[in-house]
């Protein structure tokens, strides 16, 4: 690999990694078409680092109100047979402060509230990122080999664009994160198992199972950026050996390359994420369907032609 390509690539997976139109897919098209090889799973779950990297600075305190009401909610429960009730004023409170329009500070929700919703959502992330962990590592072989197929990648893009689509149009889109239950969370959790297969998209299958449970689009996308912490940076982490060690034919990357490309993907993931966020609160997905569409079968064409492998 080049530094241009791994530049590039860099700036592919920050640019995509959000959106529902797959930044595997991305990796792996631009890689063929461009550079006439694959870059390769390992590098691009590696590359997935730096854009997750942006969405923990990004939602640093959710994050931080989320895994400390946990902590000590857990805790509460464990010692709560040798305490004493502690007094609500007492306990550690996750509530932040609200900035009213002159001016003034008021308090958000009852802190015994959010907590319990940080609580929630946090044992939400962990139940519904068991499938995605287990199936990932089951089929750890074929998701680095026939996964990156490109007629099945191209498949993928066409048939999830009208998912999204049926998400979009059925989903009633009424209920906000406050109403988030362990079946969205699980039910989400499983669609984020076929974000495995380049095309599918990992927000795109997992907010369209929050519309399909009725979740608002915000509600949907903010707990799809959640739920895909601990897949990436555990994707990322475990092919580590491969992507420094690279092995075989393919794009191979050097430990410098690879550093830089994620570094790229921190930062333009940063600024993707935060379009995003203010993108679906005042419009629908369905304006990436028809990108992933055309994109489909342009793939299809260039293959069916000869410009491009397969494999």
């Amino acid at each position: 690999m080049t530094w241009g390509q791994a530049l590039i690539l860099g700036l592919v997976q920050g640019l995509t990694e959000f959106l529902p139109i797959s930044s595997s897919a991305h990796m792996r098209i631009v890689s063929a078409v461009f550079f006439g090889d694959d870059a390769g799973a390992s590098f691009t779950a590696v590359t997935q680092l730096g854009t997750e990297a942006a969405v923990l600075v990004y939602f640093a305190r959710d994050i931080r109100r989320i895994l400390v009401a946990w902590c000590t909610t857990m805790w509460h429960k464990v010692s709560a047979p040798a305490r004493q009730p502690v007094p609500v004023h007492e306990m550690a409170t996750t509530q932040l402060p609200v900035y009213t329009g002159d001016g003034g500070i008021e308090y958000g929700p009852n802190p015994d509230t959010q907590r319990e919703l940080d609580y929630r959502i946090g044992w939400y992330v962990i139940i519904a990122t068991v499938p995605i962990g287990v199936i990932g590592f089951l089929l750890k072989d074929q998701i680095r080999t026939g996964a990156r197929n490109l007629w099945l990648v191209s498949t993928m893009l066409i048939v999830f664009a009208l998912v999204i689509a049926a998400a979009e149009y059925f989903g009633a889109k009424r209920r906000p994160i406050e109403e988030l239950t362990t079946r969205d969370g699980l039910l989400m959790g499983l669609a984020q198992c076929l974000a495995l297969i380049p095309g599918v998209s990992r927000s795109g299958a997992t907010s369209s199972a929050g519309l399909f449970c009725g979740l608002t689009r915000a509600a949907a996308v903010r707990f799809s950026f959640l739920l895909a912490i601990p897949a990436v940076v555990a994707s990322g982490l475990f092919s580590l050996p491969d992507a420094f060690e690279p092995a075989g034919e393919g794009l191979n990357a050097s430990g410098a390359q690879i550093a830089v490309a994620t570094l790229v993907s921190f930062a333009v993931g940063y600024a993707s994420v935060a379009w995003l966020l203010k993108f679906v609160t005042r419009h629908s997905l369905d304006w990436f369907v028809g990108y992933r569409i055309v994109l489909g079968v342009l793939v299809m064409a260039l293959l069916a032609t000869g410009v491009v492998s397969a494999t």
